[in-house]
């Protein structure tokens, strides 16, 4: 909380007045970064027509992590899951993680014509890569390199 409050150029107690606890907070958070991918990712499948080729989801990889870039929250979505939401409270987490699966995970499963896992492949090389650059503080991402690594996970090569 000291954290946001610092971030946010705002007092310790006035973040407190808002959200009275870290948790509250996350969910927020959460609720608007799930809502922003959801519509990225209806966009996507409106441009894609409902199935995908290599290239269209090539394409998808590099908008997810241009999304994250530019908006945290977003990316907190999918660095969350990947870890099962094990931030959030043992009440809020099998909520949240039954609406990752089916409004992001299983559709995007779908539309890429992918029924075994290389979505985890994917999206592993996505999270972990985007992960580091915000670790390093780095703020250009080399979204072409990132989103070739991607496919090649979903694809099975080397």
């Amino acid at each position: 909380m000291r954290d946001v409050a610092r971030e946010a150029k705002l007092g310790y107690g006035t973040v407190y007045h808002y959200y009275p606890n870290r948790h509250l907070l996350i969910e927020d958070v959460l609720c608007s970064g799930f809502e922003r991918c959801e519509q990225a990712l209806a966009e996507w499948a409106n441009i894609c027509g409902g199935s995908s080729d290599d290239s269209q989801l090539l394409m998808y990889c590099k908008a997810l992590l241009r999304l994250w870039q530019s908006d945290a929250r977003t990316y907190l979505v999918y660095k969350m899951a990947a870890e099962h939401y094990a931030g959030l409270p043992e009440k809020d987490r099998h909520h949240t993680k039954r609406r990752f699966m089916e409004r992001l995970y299983v559709p995007l499963q779908s539309i890429a014509l992918r029924e075994d896992d290389s979505v985890n492949h994917m999206f592993a090389v996505l999270v972990g890569c985007c992960g580091l650059y915000y670790y390093a503080g780095s703020s250009e991402l080399d979204v072409d390199r990132i989103a070739k690594l991607a496919m090649q996970a979903i694809m099975k090569e080397s």
